[in-house]
């Protein structure tokens, strides 16, 4: 922003919770290469899983705690929709939460360097889950936990899963979790609001004592869901797979009805919505990472019948809407910015310029 340069499709930006979509992909073409079934409990890859406990009660003063066994074991699919009872440090969560796995040491993901997918989820398994599995929708570190059954599904760690089955053949050569010196110049400045509604840029450590360049630094943890760096070409690239239907440039990458898989709500009327991060009112979300626009919930908005589409923690948004055909991507980097509204107003924009 100092220089006013003009930014292009590009640059490099931290696209936090978009990572998800990516991570949820390679999940489900493991599934339909036959590495495991959707209503499986995590238990049959990560034992440590087994019989898991829900959080009854929480005294702050000592951080100890009382829990009960959990209505059952989570599955795979509670995980790609939210449903584990899983929660997030630092972000989006319930304090006592927050509180629970701060203190043993669970990370976030959002510029997580230090240790290793399998030490933390190892870990993860250890901490009590916010409420049965299934009853609530709960944005938390469900898709990490998936990043790392990718690596044992797969044998391959995940960022070479990832690269390998997604991000070459899709032609994302600017997508990383740490990125490579030669493009360290294209990362973004990540910017911040002053008490006096001024935009500066941020010089001090951010949620977990994070630094702020930190898709620049060297790491080993591997964050499947808010871990990745992207351009606003690449995540083009990775909406038109759905748009044609599992294809691109010719090429096959997962079947069409893995697609519609994807793209269909798995939340029941039954699942309540838990309240952070704040979502609409009858608010839908699949197996892709995405929420989704179902007959449901078409009336709050302009956008058709089926699109899909999520955004990140530093104020980036994409959707595309397969009916008229439209990828819509708008990326800023601000830190716990007061504007995220932005995205809705884009929304809106995009929808009037349609003259026919």
């Amino acid at each position: 922003m100092e220089a006013k340069k003009t930014m292009q499709t590009d640059d490099i930006f931290r696209i936090a919770s978009q990572s998800k979509a990516i991570t949820s992909l390679a999940v489900m073409m493991l599934w339909e290469n036959g590495k495991f079934l959707l209503d499986e409990p995590v238990s049959k890859y990560i034992p440590a899983f087994k019989n898991p406990k829900v959080l009854i009660s929480y005294n702050p003063k000592d951080g100890s705690y009382v829990t009960q066994p959990a209505t059952r074991e989570i599955t795979i699919r509670d995980l790609l929709r939210h449903t584990s009872g899983i929660a997030y440090p630092a972000v989006f969560s319930d304090p006592t939460m927050w509180s629970i796995y701060e203190k043993a040491g669970v990370p976030s993901g959002i510029g997580t360097t230090n240790s290793t997918l399998k030490e933390k989820m190892e870990l993860l398994a250890t901490l009590p889950l916010q409420h049965n599995p299934g009853e609530r929708f709960t944005y938390g570190l469900n898709i990490d936990l998936l990043g790392y059954l990718i690596e044992i599904w797969s044998g391959e760690t995940l960022d070479k899963y990832l690269k390998e089955n997604i991000l070459t053949p899709l032609e994302m050569n600017d997508t990383y979790f740490h990125l490579p010196e030669n493009k360290k110049h294209r990362l973004v400045g990540l910017y911040e609001v002053t008490p006096e509604n001024k935009l500066v840029k941020v010089k001090h450590p951010i949620y977990e004592g994070v630094n702020a360049d930190f898709p620049k630094m060297e790491g080993s943890y591997l964050s499947g869901g808010a871990g990745l760096s992207s351009t606003t070409s690449d995540m083009a690239k990775f909406y038109s797979l759905y748009l044609n239907k599992g294809v691109y440039k010719g090429k096959r990458l997962i079947s069409r009805k893995t697609v519609e898989l994807m793209l269909t709500n798995q939340l029941g009327d039954d699942v309540i919505i838990s309240p952070l991060p704040p979502q609409p009112e009858n608010f839908q979300f699949t197996l892709g990472g995405f929420s989704i626009v179902t007959e449901k919930n078409d009336y709050l908005s302009p956008q058709s019948i089926g699109t899909f589409g999520w955004g990140g923690a530093f104020n980036t948004h994409g959707w595309a809407d397969p009916k008229e055909g439209i990828i819509a991507l708008l990326f800023t980097q601000e830190y716990l910015s007061p504007w995220y509204s932005i995205g809705e107003e884009f929304q809106t924009a995009v929808y009037q310029s349609i003259t026919d």
